[in-house]
């Protein structure tokens, strides 16, 4: 009677006055109070998780998961409340760095997908890009290709229609290149190319995600020693770029193809992003927030660490010019890493990582100085990502500059 007074009672009451009269009321009617007891506990569990709790935190998702568990089974809305909690709950089993608990609940939202999926006829199992997201951080790349593979095939006959299209061809493609599955990935990231140019031709999306898509493209055909096809690729980017700077965008647009541009970016940088033997890695193609959070966290956090590492290492470079190869590398990794943070937190992005980019093509020059014979490219590759980044800023007529700078570098200017 007191937790229905709770429930009935005017006036506001707070979560967990909510948790303990559900609580109570769930052992006397379950089938009534129990998904709203799973609800309601995952809503009280931000509460830990805003205060910094995290063990609170994950303690009341694992209850909420427990309630929805408890639900009879011939509850029709039994799979998505439990799915719900098993998503919540992953999460805070990854903010712990309780990784293999967090990818068994993703394996368990996927089962639940599938077997929705099987009910509805719908080809769209849901948990298949959670589920690639894991099995990519821990270095399982063939099975996240498959799984990621999987999914495209399910929305892409839908298009357009599909708002995530091109976000999850992006995540195919980063697990395709990743499983060394070249071909495959070469083909999606054309079938990319094409969409993103016919989205732009019909004003349903921007150029500019169009041309971050294009450099992509030439960027991996040079990864596979198809130089001849990249340059070619190469001068329909410098074509997209001419009108921009010419004329900007047909329309105006939401600020999303800086985070396009930012993941893109981050993909064309994962080579040269080393983790430490046995730790997780972020998923290529993925948005940060789709990163576990112990990942994210873990990558983000090295920031200061790397850039020290860059500062110590341009000391040696000044001595000696042999470690300027290796400078480049690390600086182009600080410059990557700095713009995915900078660009998923704060629109002030720009001005922060304006001055790396400056850095990686000043250096890029020093290392073509000093070594010619390969250090053009990398001049090249420099100057492009500066030009991106500009094109990322709405500053066409210097990523135009940038880009044809880069040209003449590799001998393609004409």
């Amino acid at each position: 009677m007191r937790a229905r007074n709770v429930l009935l009672a005017s006036g506001r009451r707070t979560p967990r006055e909510e948790v303990g009269a559900y609580r109570v009321l769930a052992r006397v009617s379950p089938a009534a109070y129990l998904p709203r007891l799973s609800k309601a506990l995952q809503q009280l569990s931000y509460d830990a998780c805003f205060d910094d709790l995290p063990e609170g935190c994950l303690a009341l998702r694992e209850e909420a998961v427990a309630a929805a568990r408890a639900v009879d089974p011939a509850e029709p809305a039994r799979a998505d409340l439990l799915y719900g909690a098993l998503d919540t709950c992953q999460r805070a089993l990854y903010e712990l760095g309780r990784r293999a608990e967090g990818l068994a609940m993703r394996a368990e939202m996927l089962a639940i997908g599938r077997a929705q999926a099987e009910l509805s006829g719908d080809p769209a199992v849901n948990g298949l890009s959670t589920w690639a997201a894991g099995l990519s951080e821990e270095g399982r790349f063939a099975e996240a290709a498959d799984a990621l593979t999987e999914w495209v095939a399910a929305i892409l006959p839908d298009g357009p229609r599909h708002g995530a299209l091109a976000w999850s061809m992006l995540e195919w493609i980063a697990a395709l290149r990743d499983a060394g599955r070249t071909d495959e990935a070469l083909a999606a990231l054309a079938t990319l190319v094409d969409m993103e140019a016919a989205d732009a031709a019909n004003d349903r999306g921007p150029m500019a995600c169009h041309l971050y898509a294009v450099i992509g493209y030439a960027r991996l055909l040079d990864d596979c020693d198809r130089g001849d096809r990249a340059a070619a690729v190469r001068q329909e980017a410098l074509a997209l770029l001419t009108e921009l700077a010419a004329t900007g965008e047909r329309k105006s647009w939401s600020g999303y193809q800086a985070a396009y541009w930012a993941v893109l970016l981050d993909f064309s940088g994962a080579d040269g992003d080393r983790p430490a033997p046995g730790e997780p890695r972020p998923p290529s193609g993925f948005v940060p927030m789709q990163w576990s959070p112990d990942v994210r966290r873990r990558h983000f956090e090295s920031l200061d660490a790397l850039r020290e590492d860059v500062d110590t290492l341009a000391l040696r470079a000044v001595e000696d010019p042999g470690h300027l190869a290796e400078l480049v590398r690390l600086q182009r990794v600080l410059t990557i890493r700095s713009s995915v943070h900078g660009e998923s937190r704060t629109h002030l992005f720009a001005d922060r990582v304006r001055p790396m980019f400056d850095e990686g093509v000043d250096l890029a020059r020093r290392l073509s100085e000093h070594r010619p014979a390969d250090g053009n490219r990398t001049l090249a590759r420099s100057l492009m990502d500066r030009s991106t980044f500009r094109a990322a800023t709405h500053e066409f007529g210097p990523a135009l500059d940038d880009f044809r700078r880069a040209l003449r570098h590799l001998g393609e200017a004409g």
